[in-house]
């Protein structure tokens, strides 16, 4: 995964960035790719370290539709 951060701003999360543009809910997106919310909403705030399987990994490629090179290394808000 690519230390992707183009776009972002100062508290924003990349992964999030691309699950507002598609229009999905974090409930959407987490369930489409088999992940529990409690931990997607932590991947995405920055709470947890994602650890992703290689499914949710091609699941959240699939579902925001970008290529593995364009997610980020870390989910969570810039700092």
């Amino acid at each position: 995964m690519s230390g992707n951060s183009l776009g972002r701003s100062k508290g924003e999360s990349l992964l999030r960035q691309l699950r507002e543009g598609l229009m999905l809910t974090q409930e959407q997106l987490a369930r489409q790719c088999g992940i529990p919310l409690r931990t997607y909403v932590r991947w995405e705030t920055g709470e947890a370290t994602p650890r992703p399987t290689i499914v949710q990994i091609k699941a959240l490629c699939r579902e925001l539709k970008v290529a593995i090179e364009e997610l980020p290394d870390d989910f969570g808000p810039v700092s």
